[in-house]
């Protein structure tokens, strides 16, 4: 069953999103990502510049996402994030043209498995 619907992917598409994770000693750790790809219940973001959030990824995969927009309609998605510094992820993210001239160093892929409507 596909989670995300086509409204839903258009907003993550277009609007930053933020990506919640936790550290190993239980901390939160929040990131903000401004370009993201969609493809069935997997968001696919590029790492430019992630450092912490691929520690914490790999310490636990549950990652929790929230993306709205100027009228403050949103969604909490949750789900699992794997990373990919090589194969076909890596290669996905480096044609995107948003990451041009970018360092694209890997490939998180987030499979959603739960969509909940804040707004």
């Amino acid at each position: 069953m596909n989670l995300i619907t086509s409204d839903i992917k258009k907003l993550i598409e277009r609007q930053p999103i933020a990506i919640s994770t936790v550290m190993k000693e239980g901390t939160p750790n929040v990131i903000g990502v401004a370009f993201v790809k969609v493809e069935d219940n997997q968001l696919i973001v590029t790492d430019n510049y992630m450092n912490q959030t691929i520690i914490d990824v790999e310490n636990n995969p549950r990652v929790a996402i929230v993306v709205w927009n100027k009228d403050l309609e949103g969604y909490k998605l949750l789900g699992k994030a794997t990373y990919f510094n090589s194969g076909e992820w890596l290669d996905y993210v480096k044609n995107i043209p948003e990451n041009k001239d970018m360092p694209a160093k890997g490939a998180l892929v987030i499979s959603i498995d739960k969509v909940i409507q804040t707004a």
